[in-house]
């Protein structure tokens, strides 16, 4: 593929490092910014000061506001803005986008009231054309880190192998290597679930809880997103790869996971309302634990932790009360059978 020009969407801290990290590859990169000020701010400065302040932005890299003029005539649109905005976004860009152009998903939630996939979503906002030409890519990957140049890997995850290859060589770079994945389902599921066990393990860290913990609730939220998985028709072997495990770890143990300091600061007890208000960037856990809640209700699979950190979310219950009903639940076998669901 002859890339003439990259589109990004979406100038949070993920969106600014994708950006950068392909600008950095040679790409000519148009970043759509919402903010009209901080569109002109970065175009002059060199840098994202609100979201990824300190990184010297690529000269490739041309930001912008006119959402239109960003994704006309490119041939990769990354669309990476906050997942419950996606679909808005997404469908005033359509009318703009190439008949032949990728569409890369890189927001990590699952849209409330929905509740569909962000590769979903897409499919119901762009032209019938676009939909196999629609990717996924995710993985343990925090933003201050690729923008840094430290050594990262992701999926890439697409219906055509062909294309995901295409994708994968655009991508890859001396610091960023990408593997190609064909399993769009799980790759997305294991990029939002693991926000909410990313909650929970905060949760526990600002209980003062130690690692015994922290290790069980890696352990069994991974089991919990491997169920759900399965019962939408992902592959379970997904769930251990970089866009689950690698993932899943990176968010409950990293100290720049946003998801797992606001877990840290309800355990401390701190109001949620005011986390949150606190907070440049989108904790997507917060809004994507409704969804995976409802999902799970829909579809008659257990998820306790995530049922939990609903609770303490939601219905302001002691995270102490919450821990001891996980661990009071009635006891069980460790391994869950697939076709049972349990």
């Amino acid at each position: 593929m002859k890339i003439t020009r990259i589109a990004v969407v979406g100038a949070g801290a993920w969106g600014t490092a994708l950006a950068d990290h392909l600008g950095r590859n040679g790409h000519p990169v148009r970043l759509w910014v919402y903010e009209a000020h901080l569109a002109e701010t970065m175009a002059e400065s060199r840098e994202n000061p609100t979201y990824l302040p300190g990184c010297r932005l690529s000269e490739n890299i041309q930001p912008s506001a006119d959402l239109a003029a960003v994704v006309a005539g490119a041939e990769v649109v990354l669309s990476v803005s906050p997942s419950q905005v996606v679909r808005r976004v997404m469908t005033q860009a359509a009318p703009h986008l190439r008949d032949d152009a990728v569409v890369v998903s890189a927001s990590k939630g699952i849209e409330n009231g929905s509740l569909k996939l962000m590769n979903q979503v897409l499919e119901e906002v762009l032209p019938p054309v676009l939909h196999p030409r629609i990717a996924v890519l995710s993985g343990p990957s925090f933003a201050a880190e690729v923008a840094r140049g430290v050594p990262t890997a992701v999926s890439i995850a697409c219906s055509d192998p062909a294309l995901a290859e295409e994708l994968q060589g655009i991508f890859s770079g001396p610091t960023f290597r990408a593997y190609t994945h064909g399993d769009l389902v799980g790759v997305e599921l294991g990029g939002a679930l693991k926000n909410v066990v990313a909650l929970a393990a905060g949760i526990s860290d600002g209980l003062g809880f130690g690692h015994n913990s922290r290790a069980a609730l890696i352990t069994r939220g991974l089991a919990e997103i491997s169920r759900l998985g399965v019962a939408l028709g992902a592959q379970p072997l997904t769930f251990l790869g970089l866009s689950g495990m690698g993932d899943l770890v990176l968010t409950c143990t990293g100290e720049l996971s946003r998801n797992r300091t606001v877990g840290l600061r309800l355990g401390k007890g701190e109001p949620l309302e005011e986390i949150l208000a606190s907070m440049t960037a989108v904790a997507e856990g917060v809004k994507t634990c409704d969804s995976v809640v409802g999902l799970a209700a829909r579809l008659g699979v257990e998820v306790p932790i995530a049922g939990e950190v609903w609770q303490v979310l939601h219905q302001q219950k002691d995270p102490v009360e919450a821990v001891k009903d996980l661990m009071s639940r009635p006891s069980r076998r460790e391994f869950w059978d697939i076709e049972a669901g349990v």
